[in-house]
């Protein structure tokens, strides 16, 4: 089954190279944080911008879970570092297919 799950605090523009982010630097944040090491992930991520003024991200991932849901749920108001940035996991419902 899927279980949807929203990371937000997530930069817009990375601070070494000054350029938005993008799927590829989502993934590579993905797989270097030890907290989704046993995460697969059921469709790409997708990216968006919170306000025109804000440089702050919401990035929506679908993952391959348990019936119980139980990887979501050990993935639910874990923290992580991105750059200077803390980003938090929330579960959401089925979001929307934005890039």
């Amino acid at each position: 089954m899927k279980s949807y799950l929203s990371i937000i605090g997530v930069p817009y523009l990375l601070e070494l190279t000054n350029i938005c982010i993008i799927l590829e630097d989502i993934k590579k944040i993905l797989k270097s944080n030890y907290i989704f090491n046993n995460v697969v992930l059921a469709s790409k991520p997708r990216i968006v911008k919170v306000s025109p003024k804000l440089d702050i991200t919401i990035i929506w991932i679908d993952i391959w879970d348990a019936q119980s849901g139980s990887k979501a749920k050990g993935l639910i108001n874990q923290r992580f570092n991105v750059e200077s940035f803390i980003a938090t996991i929330h579960g959401a419902n089925m979001n929307p297919e934005v890039s």
